[in-house]
């Protein structure tokens, strides 16, 4: 008979991490056809790094990550790990099969401009109207840069 005890989120993201590693940045499952990225913050209590699996999408050269949390009524950890220490790091597909990883800075997007970029977000993936809609908090939207990118030049 099957094991039905439910999994932890710690356990639930272990396994899209391993998948992601394994896959060159491509999961199936839940998250099939939606762009994965992994972010490592450091932990705002514990100080540990913390990775966790994060969709994405591209604006310029930023990486825009949503703190949806799956709709639930509160921030996601990760945002607030960002929030005290904006030193990350990125790891996402490279298109070719493997993975690519950077140290990158994250930027909690505000006002018109965090509206303007969920609402896009909304309208490429409709969960993530239906996540704001289901809650009233704001949902955070994360720019990530390379921490390189203004050495540049």
């Amino acid at each position: 008979m099957a094991d039905e005890r439910p999994v932890s989120n710690a356990e639930f993201n272990r396994k899209i991490i391993e998948e992601f590693r394994a896959g060159g940045g491509l999961v199936g499952g839940m998250f099939e056809g939606l762009p994965l990225v992994l972010v490592t913050s450091v932990g705002a209590r514990s100080g540990l790094p913390r990775t966790n699996p994060v969709a994405y999408a591209r604006d310029g050269g930023r990486i825009l990550i949503f703190g949806s949390n799956g709709g639930a009524h509160r921030h996601p950890d990760w945002y607030w790990n960002v929030l005290a220490d904006p030193r990350v790091t990125v790891e996402i597909g490279d298109g070719e099969g493997g993975v690519e990883t950077y140290a990158g800075i994250a930027t909690v997007l505000e006002g018109d401009e965090r509206a303007r970029l969920y609402r896009e977000q909304g309208e490429r993936v409709p969960a993530f109207a239906a996540y704001q809609a289901g809650t009233e908090r704001v949902i955070p939207v994360v720019a990530l840069e390379r921490a390189d990118a203004g050495s540049a030049g």
